[in-house]
């Protein structure tokens, strides 16, 4: 069974950075994208950033030019630095990871989620 497994979340002040790391393991087939979503109680889980395999990267509106993400995937791992943390930043992050199975269909992998706290 596939396992993603986020690191890096914590407290941190308005105008601070955080880098948050997710692993991806058992599994030996190609990985098509990585990323990153976050959500907060009562409102739809929204897109942070991702990484597909040929490169192309997409960011959320609300950080566009403040976080950047990266893929190692070698390693199977994807970054996200966060600069400029803002409050409204606080929520759950979780890496997501789509992985192509044998017959090159593409499956969803969800990490249990990292807390960001930011304080105003």
């Amino acid at each position: 069974q596939v396992q993603v497994m986020e690191s890096g979340g914590g407290l941190v002040q308005s105008g601070g950075s955080l880098r948050l790391s997710c692993a991806v393991s058992r599994t030996s087939f190609s990985i098509y994208a990585m990323g990153w979503y976050r959500q907060v109680p009562g409102k739809q889980r929204e897109l942070v950033a991702t990484a597909t395999e040929d490169g192309r990267i997409n960011y959320g509106d609300s950080v566009n030019g403040r976080f950047a993400i990266s893929r190692d995937d070698v390693k199977k791992s994807v970054y996200l630095q966060m600069n400029g943390l803002k409050p409204e930043d606080t929520a759950v992050y979780y890496c997501n990871v789509r992985i192509y199975d044998r017959s090159w269909s593409i499956n969803d992998y969800w990490g249990p989620g990292t807390q960001v706290t930011v304080a105003s």
